[in-house]
């Protein structure tokens, strides 16, 4: 088997144990993460301008051909958001332009240029990367992945590679080295190039390490031994579990091992049946003992003292409250745990819970997530029992830079400020980056000072919308803000832009993440404003209503003109510029590499086989315990994990069950615990609904 060249920084120099075969800079400071590297490309058979680069002021523009603007948008504008989001900076391509703007910090611009560069190369031949240059590894980590298992690390139309682009944030790229020559590429397999933040990188080579690991057994575990980092801030922690532990560490659909990463702020991923924790030291230390915890379940029921104790938030609450919070197996109290990134334990014996009238439940993880798991029991809890959190509450801001601020609704504010199924209260803390909560008739926001006063305006600037139509002076300081953008639409076309109901704004808040509604200004024109801490999400809600306004535009003037709706009919799949309508050209999937002998056609990993071959599954012989099996990686499909048997699906996961299926966030994540019988009526955007 062909050995890398290099070490991975799962574990540290000085443990002497093991081999990978991926590479990374790692171990150097953060600083190094804002360095660069350069691309460059192969001469390729297209007849289109290379993209031409002109610097002018603070933004970068990049000339773009057709084929190259549609592909850089991606499906739904998907790759151009991923390359903002990754490389911190904004890039625009205004209505059809085909001059690609970058804005930002001189680092964030630089990294989005590289990365755009990576795309555009992408299209039509290979990306090659200069191993050599200075600033290669300050945001780059290569893995080296052997080509019989490359089909199946990329996945369907790179579904799998999509997948962990997702989950940690980073682009990934086959490439290749400049230097290298043809012989040794062939015989020294696929180059993955992980580009982002540190933590993400590391989430997402040791996530291609474990597809790898499942295709090839012992490929990097063969070797490995336990090893704990001395690392201060970074390292990496290894612990190798027995065969049989294996689904009871991983949980039922990858639960446990994602409430274990979640709670410990630590990165955690098993490769094969050892575990690898990445982090801090603090977080790793917290990661172990969790998983201590975990494992030592097995033999019966632990006991732990919370006291002296940062990262535990104890809640007590009523002991025929107990059962309902914890739900059927414990299914409510995992929802909570999944949707928080929290631990949660009960502290009590079953016989002191005779004689106690509350019971003692144990939220551990880090503080914003306790907090949001904590609101969320206490929500349930006032459910059942009315007035038991709230009896002596009083609505006002809390003066301490992390704390909660609480109003108490009047009339029928409760339900217009919940929405159907918990959607607004969930929209409006996304968008203001804050935790709220409704706890009986008061909404508590919790975070930081900024995130409350922020969730706060966002509350109240909704509930005014029940009187009727906002003026901007309503919303004090005229509606300027820093996380408000405003757009001025014209009124032929707000009722085709609002959609029945306010359907139309509310498909872009929910894309985005975004919260809208309208307003009039002085001059009485309607202004849609655009609320959202991000800027980024800010950004793409602006340019989906600009799409939505000239959609409008376009049907009308073929109405008018009498031919009736060709243009919106023929935008389709056709059309390079559909470019958040999730139409238009090809997606930079469809075309990434490796070399097209493993782009789907192949084998590789799809079919698994109940045995070696097959993902998790099989290849573990299939533990399928009470508890979900090998974790969420066994399907009961005889593929496994990593196998793709369902092609059909839209989420990309190891399998139709495992914890990156996330068909779980929507209906059952509505605040199904919150049993109380609110109106659920939709709100009608301020007035404009009978539009």
């Amino acid at each position: 088997m062909k050995r890398s060249r290099s070490r991975s920084p799962s574990y540290d120099r000085a443990s002497g144990s093991g081999r990978s075969r991926s590479r990374s800079n790692d171990r150097r400071s953060d600083g190094s993460d804002d360095r660069r590297r350069s691309v460059s490309r192969r001469s390729d058979s297209r007849s289109d301008e290379e993209p031409r680069r002109i610097h002018h002021g603070e933004k970068i523009y990049v000339k773009l051909s057709d084929q190259d603007a549609a592909f850089l948008l991606g499906k739904g504008g998907n790759t151009k958001e991923k390359i903002a989001r990754v490389s911190g900076a904004c890039l625009e391509l205004p209505g059809r332009s085909l001059t690609l703007e970058i804005t930002g910090d001189p680092e964030s611009k630089r990294r989005a240029k590289k990365y755009v560069d990576c795309v555009i190369a992408q299209r039509t031949g290979d990306v090659i990367l200069d191993e050599d240059d200075p600033h290669f590894s300050g945001d780059c980590t290569i893995v080296d992945v052997p080509s019989e298992t490359a089909g199946f690390v990329t996945g369907t139309r790179g579904s799998f590679l999509r997948m962990v682009e997702q989950e940690y944030g980073t682009l990934m790229f086959f490439v290749h080295l400049k230097g290298d020559r043809e012989r040794e590429r062939r015989s020294s397999g696929e180059k993955l190039a992980i580009f982002g933040p540190r933590r993400g990188r590391r989430g997402a080579e040791l996530k291609v390490m474990a597809a790898i690991e499942n295709k090839i057994p012992g490929h990097y575990t063969e070797d490995l031994k336990d090893h704990l980092s001395d690392g201060e801030d970074w390292g990496t922690d290894i612990k190798r579990l027995r065969m049989d532990e294996m689904s009871w560490a991983l949980g039922k659909k990858g639960a446990t091992r994602r409430k274990l990463a979640n709670a410990s702020g630590c990165i955690v991923e098993y490769v094969g049946n050892v575990v690898h924790m990445s982090g801090s030291l603090r977080e790793r230390q917290r990661a172990n003992e969790y998983l201590g915890w975990i494992m030592a379940q097995l033999d019966g029921p632990i006991e732990f003292n919370t006291d002296n104790r940062d990262d535990v938030t104890v809640l007590h609450i009523p002991q025929d409250c107990v059962g309902y919070v914890t739900g059927l197996k414990r299914a409510t109290l995992a929802r909570i745990e999944d949707e928080w990134g929290a631990f949660m334990l009960f502290m009590d014996r079953k016989e002191e819970s005779r004689t106690k009238k509350t019971a003692k439940l144990a939220i551990f993880g880090l503080r914003r997530n306790r907090r949001g798991a904590e609101l969320k029991v206490m929500s349930a809890v006032e459910g059942k029992e009315p007035k038991f959190f709230t009896r002596d509450t009083r609505e006002g801001d809390d003066p301490a830079d992390w704390g909660t601020d609480i109003y108490r609704f009047r009339g029928e504010e409760l339900s217009y400020a919940l929405g159907k199924g918990g959607t607004t209260k969930q929209k409006l803390a996304k968008a203001a980056a804050c935790i709220m909560e409704y706890v009986g008739e008061y909404a508590y926001v919790s975070g930081g000072k900024t995130e409350r006063r922020r969730g706060m305006r966002y509350l109240r600037w909704l509930l005014k919308q029940r009187s009727g139509p906002i003026h901007m002076d309503e919303l004090g300081r005229n509606g300027r803000y820093d996380d408000v953008s405003k757009i001025t639409i014209p009124k032929s076309t707000i009722p085709g832009v609002m959609g029945s109901k306010g359907s139309g704004l509310r498909s872009i808040e929910e894309e985005t993440g975004t919260f809208l509604f309208m307003a009039s200004n002085d001059s009485h024109e309607d202004v849609l404003l655009i609320c959202s801490a991000d800027l980024v999400s800010r950004k793409q809600a602006e340019h989906m209503v600009h799409a939505s306004v000239s959609d409008v535009q376009s049907r009308d003037d073929a109405r008018a003109r009498g031919g009736g709706d060709r243009w919106h009919d023929n935008r389709g799949g056709g059309s390079y510029w559909d470019d958040w309508r999730g139409g238009g050209g090809r997606d930079r999937y469809d075309d990434r590499g490796p070399p097209s002998k493993y782009r789907r056609g192949d084998d590789y990993g799809y079919r698994g086989g109940g045995g070696g071959g097959g993902g998790y599954g099989g290849g573990y012989g299939g533990y399928d315990d009470r508890r979900g099996g090998y974790g969420g990686y066994d399907d009961r499909r005889g593929g496994g994990g990593y196998g793709r048997r369902s092609r059909s699906r839209s989420a990309d996961s190891y399998d139709s069950r495992d914890s990156y299926d996330r068909r779980g966030r929507g209906d059952n994540y509505r605040d199904d615990y919150d049993r109380r019988d609110y109106d659920r009526r939709d709100r009608d955007r301020g007035g404009y609904g009978r539009y």
